[in-house]
C-alpha cells in the first residue's frame, strides 16, 4: 500500500512536469499556476534584487565619500550623510534578501537592526570596544551611543523606502 502511494505520488510530480504547471510545495492542485508564470516571477524577484545589490554598493560608497571627503562638503552632508547612507544600506540589503516581501517589512527590520546597533553601543566590554577599534568594526559596529543617530538611521531609512516606492522598475512588472 505504501509503495503504491509512492507510485501515485511520483507519477502526479511527473504529470505536473509534464503539464508544465508549477504548484505549491504540498502539491495542492487548486494553486496551480503556469509555468510561465513563475518564471516571470523568478525573473522579476532576481532583476530586483540586482537592483538592490547595485543599490547597496552605491549607498556604501557614498556613504565611505561623505567619511573620506567630509573637508569638502557642506558641514551639515559631513556630519549627518554618513550615517543615514549607513541605514540605506542597511534597508537595501534587507531588500536584497527579502525582495518577495513587502517595502514595510525591510523598513522595519532596518530600523530594528540600526536602532539595534546604535544600542549595542551602550555596551563598553573590553572585547567589543577591541573589535571597535579596527576599521570594520568601526564601520559595522560604531563607536559610541548618540540618540542624535536614530534620527539619521529614521531618515535614511525613510528616504531609502520612498526611493523604493517611486523607482521606475518596480512598476514594469
Amino acid at each position: 500500500m505504501l509503495f503504491r502511494n509512492y507510485l501515485n505520488q511520483k507519477n502526479n510530480k511527473e504529470k505536473r512536469k509534464i503539464d508544465g504547471v508549477c504548484t505549491k510545495p504540498n502539491g495542492s492542485a487548486d494553486w496551480a499556476i503556469s509555468m510561465s508564470t513563475c518564471n516571470e516571477r523568478s525573473t522579476h524577484l532576481w532583476r530586483a534584487r540586482g537592483v538592490y545589490i547595485v543599490a547597496v554598493f552605491a549607498a556604501m560608497a557614498l556613504g565611505l565619500g561623505s567619511r573620506a571627503f567630509a573637508n569638502v562638503l557642506p558641514v551639515f552632508v559631513a556630519e549627518h550623510f554618513g550615517d543615514a547612507l549607513w541605514a540605506c544600506m542597511i534597508y537595501f540589503g534587507f531588500r536584497t534578501y527579502f525582495a518577495h516581501k513587502k517595502i514595510s517589512f525591510a523598513l522595519w527590520c532596518s530600523v530594528a537592526f540600526c536602532f539595534a546597533i546604535e544600542g549595542s553601543q551602550l555596551y563598553q566590554a573590553g572585547w567589543i570596544n577591541y573589535l571597535r577599534n579596527t576599521t570594520l568594526g568601526a564601520l559595522v559596529l560604531g563607536k559610541g551611543f548618540l540618540a542624535a543617530d536614530l534620527v539619521r538611521y529614521t531618515a535614511g531609512i525613510a528616504a531609502s523606502s520612498l526611493l523604493d516606492l517611486a523607482w521606475p522598475w518596480r512598476k514594469r512588472s
